[in-house]
């Protein structure tokens, strides 16, 4: 184990300062895992984030960054300290050994398949909305427009692992726009929102209760650790001994955009209402987009947010399938099947169509719950067990003494906490 060690200290003792020019691959990797963290959940951030007050936001806003780039940093390192070609899962089971392997496995699918769902249940209840209120027609039977929207994006997914991640950078792009348009048409209708709220500084305690369980909030809207496994095995391929530098670099560029983007639009949205029509917008189960298409009455707004909506939704599908996959597969793998990959891709294909249509048509209400379920292990994933093994790998013994180390254990330990509070409270 100390020879492996070193051999990884030699690898990595021979990386380049800086790398050559920036690739075109590059930037779709980086735009690919901004589609996956930026979807759905940014929809209902600013209603979240803003509900606690001027000063609470304000330390989120500070923390989002670094609260997303280490602890996915973290996250990529784990998996490049693996062989060459190896997955999450694969490299769970080379540290920890087979068992520990199996469990990670099995956590692994259960924190981001649930997610998969969720997604596939707003995709359907979008697209309803958007044909019966915006284009006035009838929907097909929910049934029907359940398994053609989810066929649909499981036929990008079978082009293969870089036309999703293409596909995804490609849809970043509306987003984008569509983002800054509503963050700028608001800036007119500023009115001070939740800077009323600034005037009172809370409490030290009334302070970090709300931050204590605001946080798990930040942390799941940045979220993109199911592509990470498949991002950390493409940069090694690519760049060998410079993965880890070249895939740091891609991160922080990806989280600069993200964290800037997203801060905008949440302020531009939390500057323009207050904090009463916050809380109205969460008691009626509203998206922000929705609720400023009701709040301004705006056509052009309440045509566009479905569509907007849409494409969050769809890129956070393919980038969270991307993860699901991978863990179905090494569910497969572990129970001593090997089958060949053509098949083992079509097997996952044929079960995520067949359970997500049949979760898309019931319409559960049960999911949200599932979700809050998921998050959890979300965290012991992206933020504990990547610190846990710097402590105990000999191949990532070089990242040890951080203080960045300590500051992603703090936050997966308050995300964990605050959410097991809140499934019990």
């Amino acid at each position: 184990m100390n020879d492996q060690a070193n051999s990884v200290d030699e690898r990595y003792a021979t990386t380049p300062a800086t790398l050559t020019s920036w690739s075109r691959q590059d930037t779709t990797w980086m735009l690919g895992l901004f589609g996956t963290a930026i979807g759905a959940g940014t929809l209902f951030l600013p209603i979240n984030a803003g509900l606690g007050g001027f000063w609470p936001l304000v330390i989120l806003a500070l923390l989002a960054f670094p609260m997303t780039f280490f602890a996915h940093r973290g996250l990529t390192r784990f998996v490049l300290s693996g062989r060459e070609g190896s997955d999450i899962t694969d490299v769970v089971e080379e540290h920890f050994g087979i068992k520990a392997g199996a469990l990670i496995t099995l956590l692994y699918f259960f924190a981001i398949f649930p997610i998969l769902l969720i997604y596939s249940v707003a995709l359907t209840n979008t697209v309803s909305s958007f044909m019966e209120h915006q284009l006035h027609i009838l929907p097909p039977p929910r049934a029907i427009l359940a398994f053609v929207l989810i066929l649909g994006l499981l036929a990008v997914v079978r082009c293969g692992e870089q036309v999703i991640v293409k596909a995804m950078s490609l849809m970043v792009y509306p987003f984008i726009v569509a983002l800054l348009f509503l963050a700028v048409y608001l800036v007119p209708h500023w009115n001070g929102g939740i800077l009323s709220t600034a005037s009172e500084v809370p409490a030290p305690s009334a302070l970090l209760n709300t931050l204590w369980l605001a946080i798990p909030v930040m942390v799941f809207s940045f979220n993109h650790s199911p592509i990470i496994s498949a991002f950390a095995v493409d940069q090694k391929r690519q760049y060998g001994a410079n993965a880890e530098e070249r895939s740091s670099q891609i991160l922080s560029r990806a989280h600069l955009l993200m964290v800037a983007m997203v801060l905008f639009f949440v302020f531009s949205c939390v500057l323009t209402l207050s904090p009463a029509q916050l809380a109205e917008a969460k008691a009626q189960n509203l998206s922000i987009l929705s609720y400023l298409a009701n709040h301004f009455d705006n056509p052009t707004i309440a045509f566009a947010a479905p569509l907007i909506a849409f494409v969050a939704i769809a890129k956070s599908f393919l980038g969270h399938y991307i993860g699901a996959s991978e863990g179905l597969k090494g569910l497969v793998v572990k129970t001593g099947r090997r089958p060949a990959p053509k098949t083992l891709d079509r097997m996952t294909a044929a079960f995520m169509l067949v359970v997500c249509w049949i979760v898309a048509t019931l319409n559960p209400s049960i999911l949200g719950m599932i979700e809050t379920l998921g998050g959890p292990v979300i965290a012991s994933i992206l933020f504990l067990m990547p610190m846990y093994a710097i402590r105990k790998v000999p191949a990532m013994a070089k990242y040890r003494g951080q203080a960045s180390n300590v500051f992603v254990t703090a936050v997966g330990l308050v995300a964990i906490t605050a959410l097991v509070y809140s499934l019990l409270a």
